[in-house]
């Protein structure tokens, strides 16, 4: 496995992941559901995806533009990269176990939304964990 090259990669999608966000807004209908909410809960969803994307953009830009730094023997590489790679296992779980599955069964476009996304999720998390296994100097 060649890690520096899928820490990149890995870098590139969180990326692109953070920058399909501006797309939620109007895909999912936000000023209409938004509008329904609180003052207060509507501000906290706002907050909470801005710092979504910024996560996105800061672990992305990690992975892009320092995987050499995340696969050196030192006290924080592994950390780092067992941490990025518990997110997006977990997130893989959440997809599967958390939302309904009547969001994407029966229509096309999300049952295959819903599938690279998984498929998505787990790259990351497979990614990560390689690399952490390296560092750790596991050999697979």
């Amino acid at each position: 496995m060649n890690c520096e090259f899928h820490l990149r990669l890995a870098g590139v999608l969180q990326i692109a992941l953070a920058l399909l966000h501006l797309s939620f807004p109007k895909r999912f209908h936000w000023k209409e559901e938004l509008a329904r909410l609180s003052p207060l809960n509507r501000q906290i969803f706002m907050v909470h995806t801005f710092f979504i994307c910024l996560v996105l953009m800061l672990a992305g830009s990690l992975s892009l533009l320092a995987p050499r730094s995340l696969l050196e023997r030192t006290a924080l590489a592994p950390l780092v990269l067992a941490g990025f790679s518990g997110f997006w296992a977990i997130r893989l779980v959440f997809q599967w176990f958390v939302y309904d599955r009547s969001h994407w069964r029966g229509s096309r476009f999300n049952t295959v939304m819903h599938w690279l996304l998984s498929a998505l999720w787990a790259y990351l998390a497979l990614v990560y964990a390689g690399s952490w296994l390296m560092v750790r100097g596991a050999s697979f």
